[in-house]
């Protein structure tokens, strides 16, 4: 880390240059806003401090986002500027334009670098500020590490947590050895799923990256699961009853489960104040079915998540709310552990990737794989662990 930034700190200017907003301008050292200090007061958190000299030769202002909930104490010698989290309802905005800025480097052309590095900012949890000597360089990479962060840097690059350029400020570049960070576990989760497809025959690239890890997550609470589940329910049973020419009105559907008015999406609510919807949208709100046993399985309220190779028992999934006494359920509500949520996610986002080459490629899926059923489960999935921050209406399921 050392010999890697040492560059920044013998031409370090005077002029301060911090972490990256929104804002527009000719330079990439202009591009960045000096945002840190000035949000300091309200936001930071308590963390013991060693004087340092910013005015030193052997200075440098770090901003640090971290992809981990809880963090590690800062125990090398410091000067916190500012720390935040995703409560600060000026984050989000924030985070927004520091994806804007690494869009904008170089020729902004979308690489694989640079859409890696807009997803970690995407994943970011904590924001910190911060002055360090020189000689704690080694110490702050190795808490770089525990707590998966990347740094923005006085002259606008951004670098891995070993100090490699991740991306440069003036050409959008990538130093060689620099690294995306995954906590461990991911990399183990990931490594665990490329072996179990490969054991059945699926091989899959090396490129594909791991996914949200515990330290990362942000699981719906159980609550707001179990709320989305009735939404489901009901709007995939409106969908199926049309479709079978046995329609049941919405407005009994809503009058036998009240609750859900409480949890519909806004997509879901034009459905359902539809008298006659037309047959082109029935099936992407039949197909709600895979969706909602995600999330029973997620309740442990269905005993395993099958392999995607057949759709739901749709009885079964469709008695598991109707014959349920909603208020009681909510009473009780909890979540099978987030270890299992998260090896389901790294199967489906593989398996989804797999499925969308082979239908470039237009070839037939392997071991009976049913498309619609994973797409379905990695959408439900992806909504669980608050991908993108997105609601139901919003979910993305990229690969």
């Amino acid at each position: 880390m050392l010999k890697k930034l040492k560059n920044l700190i013998s031409g370090k200017s005077s002029a301060v240059v911090q972490a990256p907003s929104s804002g527009s301008a000719s330079s990439a050292v202009t591009e960045v806003a000096a945002v840190a200090t000035a949000e300091a007061s309200a936001n930071a958190t308590a963390v013991a401090e060693t004087e340092i000299d910013t005015d030193s030769a052997s200075s440098i202002l770090i901003n640090a986002y971290c992809t981990c909930a809880q963090l590690p104490p800062l125990n090398f010698p410091h000067k916190l500027n500012s720390q935040r989290d995703m409560s600060d309802p000026e984050l989000h905005g924030h985070l927004q334009g520091f994806i804007g800025y690494v869009l904008k480097r170089g020729d902004g052309q979308m690489t694989h670098q640079r859409y890696h590095v807009m997803r970690h900012i995407q994943r970011v949890q904590q924001h910190l500020s911060l002055w360090l000597d020189e000689s704690q360089l080694d110490a702050y990479s190795d808490w770089a590490v525990a707590t998966n962060a990347i740094a923005f840097m006085p002259d606008g690059d951004i670098r891995d947590p070993h100090g490699y350029v991740l991306l440069g400020a003036a050409d959008g570049g990538i130093e060689t050895g620099a690294t995306i960070p995954y906590p461990a576990l991911a990399w183990q989760r990931k490594a665990r799923t490329d072996t179990l497809l490969a054991e059945m025959g699926i091989q899959l690239p090396a490129h594909l990256p791991p996914l949200v890890s515990e330290a990362e997550l942000q699981l719906r609470p159980a609550v707001e699961i179990l709320g989305r589940a009735l939404a489901l329910y009901v709007v995939a049973l409106r969908a199926e009853s049309v479709a079978t020419n046995q329609p049941i009105p919405a407005y009994e559907l809503t009058d036998r489960f009240p609750q859900v008015h409480a949890w519909l999406s806004l997509v879901e609510r034009e459905f359902l104040e539809t008298e006659e919807p037309t047959e082109d949208i029935l099936p992407q709100f039949a197909w709600r079915y895979e969706s909602l046993y995600v999330l029973e399985w997620a309740l442990g309220l269905q005993e395993e998540l099958p392999f995607a190779d057949d759709i739901c028992d749709v009885p079964l999934t469709a008695r598991t709310i109707m014959n349920m006494d909603f208020e009681a359920a909510m009473a009780k509500a909890k979540t099978r552990p987030a270890s299992q949520i998260l090896d389901a996610l790294d199967l489906h986002y593989r398996l989804h990737w797999l499925v969308r080459q082979n239908r470039i490629k237009e070839e037939a899926l392997p071991l009976n794989l049913e498309a619609g059923v994973i797409y379905e489960r990695h959408y439900a999935l992806n909504w669980l662990v608050n991908f993108e921050n997105a609601d139901w209406d919003g979910v993305d399921t990229p690969t």
